[in-house]
């Protein structure tokens, strides 16, 4: 069966993203045109997820009212004739899929904020995306359409991957493989290391943040002790899961831009630009004439 639901935890405060993020969700600051979250958000639909569940905090209401319907604004573009602009916000989200919010009351984790979806999630298999991450696509069949699929196949988890230099490992988790795999491919895992020291780290392979996990982790996740940070980590009821399942690391063909931080932003921005199909042109003037 595929996979149709997935849970995007969009409660955390972005302290990363001060002072932008004292009163706007950082998920919503834009890139280029459009909110940061969209760029998730359409990732998920191009891999066949029919159900997003965003688990929220009280502070981020815009990112609710971005998916949901506009009367006033709608009302006003339709007498003014500007068809370009309705067409582009009422086809934001698809007719066939449907944005869903729970809170998650207390910042107790990434693991926590899975928990906080499992009502809704039920007893079907579900892709997890951290919207800080937006995954630029190298190939039209996107690398969690990639992930799904190979998840069908075999039912074992799937954890997307990139390979970084090996002087940047200590700032990531990194996955314990056997070998590196070719990149759109999957390979089982042993666990993850976070943050290992230079020189210790069992691959150069870090965890991107796409993953493709069965339902019963949630009665995995419910077990978890707090770990680092005093938080329900996912990395550690992963660990549990390996115990009696397969879980594997897949190697990712795109590109990624941590937009939680500062220069990953102005990075995505720079990328999103030069390919945007009505700004890019001038956009790649702009930087020629910098100059730099």
């Amino acid at each position: 069966m595929s996979i149709k639901k997935a849970i995007l935890p969009v409660a955390g405060l972005g302290t990363r993203f001060l002072p932008a993020s004292k009163s706007i969700p950082k998920e919503m600051v834009t890139v280029v045109d459009r909110p940061a979250i969209e760029y998730v958000v359409k990732e998920a639909i191009a891999a066949g997820i029919e159900q997003i569940i965003l688990v929220t905090h009280s502070s981020k209401a815009s990112i609710e009212n971005y998916f949901d319907s506009n009367f006033e604004l709608e009302t006003t573009l339709e007498k003014k004739n500007k068809f370009d602009l309705l067409k582009e916000i009422t086809e934001i989200l698809p007719s066939h899929v449907s944005v869903i919010s729970v809170r998650q009351p207390q910042p107790l984790g990434l693991g926590h904020a899975v928990l906080c979806a499992k009502d809704i999630v039920g007893n079907d298999d579900f892709a997890v995306l951290l919207p800080d991450v937006l995954v630029k696509d190298a190939d039209p069949k996107n690398d969690l359409n990639l992930m799904i699929q190979r998840f069908s196949e075999t039912q074992a988890s799937q954890i997307m991957v990139e390979a970084v230099p090996d002087d940047l490992v200590d700032q990531y988790g990194i996955v314990d493989v056997a070998s590196t795999p070719e990149e759109g491919h999957s390979i089982a895992m042993q666990g993850i290391v976070e943050k290992p020291a230079i020189g210790t780290a069992p691959s150069n392979l870090s965890v991107v943040g796409r993953y493709i996990l069965p339902s019963k982790i949630m009665q995995l996740l419910e077990k978890t002790p707090k770990g680092a940070g005093n938080e329900i980590q996912l990395t550690d009821a992963i660990a549990m899961l390996q115990d009696t399942d397969v879980v594997e690391a897949y190697r990712m063909k795109g590109q990624t831009f941590d937009c939680g931080s500062k220069i990953g932003y102005l990075k995505a921005v720079l990328h999103y630009g030069v390919d945007h199909p009505k700004l890019g042109d001038e956009f790649k003037y702009l930087i020629k004439e910098l100059k730099l």
